[in-house]
């Protein structure tokens, strides 16, 4: 497959989260449907959690279990690095730049959560856009294409997401901000591909996934703090269960097609 080809797989996979995130525009909405919106939402983004953190440690794991100490200390130094400059870097990058956002208040705005959420999910979509780039780049064409439509169908819930914390703001969101809410968490699919048909590497694929990792913790934090205020407990924990299992099920899918 060319490079080409594969980067507009790459663009086609990253592109379905705008299929998500007109959710942002929706008004007029009970607090209980927003509740059950934010929720659903946090669910998503655990699971996305938990994939992360399972493919990142998956090399770590390997290079202790085959004895190449070497590897393993260069590995678990990157995802330890990853983790914390996800984490950290988003709580002082939203200090700084989404700052005037706050209009005074404690937490951040609906508008900075769902950036700071994009971000999260652009580091996350790189690490998906070097597998395609990797899988295209050694010939499997049929892999390269059952993992961009997988990625295409899980992108679509992860524009849910990031569209989410704004059904909560009074005003609707501007096309402009979610365009480039959606180049944020999509366009890094694009990038992905290209880097990963280019040079394959288990160390940035680590430290990509750790970064996302670190960078959903805290997006996750938020988002709790969000649901503590608008959701009951038994109706936050519904969407909680919805969210998580919608994107299990996506996974799941793309688990099988890929192994038929």
């Amino acid at each position: 497959m060319s490079q080409t080809s594969a980067v507009l797989l790459g663009a086609l996979a990253g592109g379905t989260i705008f299929l998500g995130l007109p959710v942002a525009r929706m008004r007029g909405l009970p607090k209980p449907v927003q509740g059950f919106l934010n929720a659903f939402a946090t669910g998503i983004l655990v699971f996305l959690l938990w994939d992360i953190l399972s493919h990142a440690g998956e090399p770590v794991e390997a290079a202790i279990t085959d004895g190449q100490r070497g590897q393993f200390a260069a590995m678990a130094v990157i995802f330890a690095a990853g983790v914390g400059v996800g984490l950290l870097g988003l709580v002082y990058f939203n200090r700084t730049v989404f700052s005037h956002l706050r209009h005074g208040h404690a937490n951040p705005s609906a508008r900075s959560l769902s950036l700071a959420i994009a971000t999260g999910l652009g580091l996350h979509n790189l690490s998906e856009g070097l597998a395609i780039g990797q899988a295209a780049h050694v010939g499997a064409i049929a892999f390269t294409g059952v993992l961009a439509i997988g990625f295409a169908l899980h992108n679509i819930t992860e524009g849910f997401g990031i569209a989410a914390p704004m059904t909560t703001e009074p005003k609707p969101a501007t096309w402009g901000f979610l365009g480039l809410a959606g180049l944020i968490g999509g366009g890094p699919t694009f990038i992905g591909t290209w880097i990963g048909y280019l040079a394959g590497s288990t160390y940035f694929s680590v430290a990509f996934l750790a970064v996302a990792a670190g960078a959903l913790l805290y997006v996750l934090n938020e988002l709790f703090n969000v649901g503590r205020r608008i959701s009951s407990p038994p109706m936050f924990a519904w969407g909680l269960l919805g969210g998580f299992l919608t994107a299990f099920a996506t996974d799941l899918f793309l688990i099988a097609t890929s192994g038929a």
